[in-house]
């Protein structure tokens, strides 16, 4: 069975930091582009960032461009996001997606998996 599971997430302050990871099992995406959504309470799901197959090459949404960061660890089958300078704009919950290309989309329907979901909270 394919999973992905994400984890990280909590309350933080604004302007804290949060590192999400999301850890994949049941096969691997080594060959896959990687990516993050979110959703907040009330709004349709966003993009956030994505990262091609190799690692080499990621994309943002211009709303977290310089705060956060994507990245991936091959030999884990894990991505990751870094997460600094939040804002209580970025409070929702966090999911993670695998692509069916190795090159990164920013359309959800280019995900053909995804995880759960983690909550990301922003408050003082």
């Amino acid at each position: 069975q394919v999973q992905l599971v994400e984890s990280g997430g909590g309350l933080v302050q604004p302007g804290g930091s949060l590192r999400l990871s999301c850890a994949a099992s049941g096969r691997t995406f080594n060959s896959n582009a990687m990516g993050w959504f979110r959703q907040a309470p009330g709004k349709e799901r966003e993009f956030v960032a994505a990262i091609n197959w190799s690692g080499r090459s990621t994309y943002y949404t211009d709303s977290v461009k310089g705060r956060f960061t994507i990245s991936r660890d091959n030999a884990k089958n894990t991505v990751y996001l870094q997460m600094n300078s939040l804002k209580p704009e970025d409070t929702a919950v966090y999911y993670c997606a695998a692509d069916r290309y190795g090159s990164y989309n920013v359309g959800s329907a280019y995900y053909d998996y995804w995880g759960q979901g983690t909550q990301v909270t922003v408050s003082s």
